[in-house]
C-alpha cells in the first residue's frame, strides 16, 4: 500500500507541474503578443503642431503607445455661440441658436488615441458625442443629432458648421473657419487617424480613391514624404445644409 501511495502521489505532482508549466507558457505568449501590438514612438506626429496650443495639451502616454489630447473645447475663431460678451462673438441672425453659449466649464474633453493606428482591425461605427478633436480645440461630431438626422438641426449650425446641443460646442460640417475647399488639417479622430479637408496634398485636388470612410493612403503635408493612411472630408453636399459632413465613419484605425 505504501509503494502504491507513493506512486499515486508522484503522478499527481507530475500532472500538476505540467499544468502549471502550460499555464505559464500561455500567459507568456499573451504578454508577448500584446507587446508586439503596442508600437512605441518617442515623438509626436508632425501634424499635432497644427493644433491650437491655447486650447489643447497633447502628449505621449502609456509609454509612447498612445497620444492623449486634453482640450478646453474652446475654439480660436468667431461664432455666434460665444455670446455677446465675448470678443469672438459673431452676430449670425440667420442661425436658430440653441440656448447654450461657450464657456470654460462645459466644453472640456479628453481623448486618448493610438499613436500608431491599427489599420488591420475591424471597422467600427461612429457614435453620438465626440468622435475627434479639431485643430481649433473643439469637438468633431458625426452626421447624427440626438436620435435623428442632422438636417433636423441644420438651422442651428453656425457659419463654420457647428453648434452646441447638447453639451460641448462641436462641428458636424466642414469647419470653414480653418478648412474651406482645401487640403488643410481638420483634426484627429478617436481611432488615431488624421482628418483633412476635401482636397489631397499629393494632387492638390479632390481624391478619387477614397474608401467607404473617406480615407486613402498618400503623402500629406505632415508625413515627411512617406505615404500614410488618412481621412478626407468627402466632397459630397449633405442634404439641405449646403455643406459637407466632417466624418460619417466607419473608423478604419481600430
Amino acid at each position: 500500500m505504501k509503494n502504491q501511495f507513493i506512486k499515486t502521489t508522484s503522478l499527481i505532482v507530475l500532472f500538476f507541474s505540467v499544468f502549471v508549466s502550460c499555464t505559464s507558457d500561455s500567459e507568456s505568449d499573451l504578454s508577448t503578443d500584446t507587446d508586439v501590438d503596442d508600437v512605441v514612438i518617442t515623438e509626436l506626429h508632425a501634424a499635432y503642431a497644427e493644433f491650437n496650443t491655447a486650447a489643447t495639451d497633447i502628449y505621449l502616454s502609456n509609454g509612447g503607445t498612445t497620444v492623449t489630447i486634453e482640450t478646453t473645447g474652446l475654439p480660436n475663431h468667431e461664432s455666434v455661440y460665444w455670446g455677446e460678451d465675448s470678443d469672438l462673438y459673431l452676430e449670425e441672425s440667420d442661425v436658430a441658436t440653441t440656448p447654450s453659449i461657450m464657456s470654460s466649464n462645459n466644453n472640456a474633453v479628453t481623448i486618448t488615441v493610438d499613436a500608431t493606428p491599427n489599420l488591420t482591425g475591424s471597422t467600427v461605427s461612429t457614435q453620438l458625442n465626440t468622435i475627434g478633436v479639431a485643430v481649433s480645440g473643439a469637438s468633431i461630431f458625426n452626421d447624427q443629432e440626438g436620435n435623428g438626422a442632422l438636417d433636423e438641426a441644420a438651422a442651428s449650425l453656425d457659419w463654420t458648421g457647428a453648434h452646441i446641443g447638447p453639451g460641448v460646442y462641436h462641428y458636424h460640417l466642414e469647419p470653414k473657419a480653418f478648412t474651406n475647399d482645401d487640403k488643410n488639417l481638420v483634426g484627429i479622430l478617436l481611432d488615431g487617424v488624421f482628418l483633412y479637408g476635401r482636397k489631397c496634398n499629393s494632387t492638390d485636388t479632390y481624391p478619387t480613391d477614397l474608401d467607404t470612410s473617406g480615407g486613402h493612403t498618400s503623402v500629406t503635408q505632415h508625413s515627411d514624404g512617406i505615404e500614410e493612411y488618412h481621412y478626407h472630408i468627402i466632397n459630397e453636399l449633405y442634404s439641405t445644409t449646403g455643406s459637407y459632413i466632417a466624418f460619417t465613419g466607419p473608423y478604419q484605425g481600430y
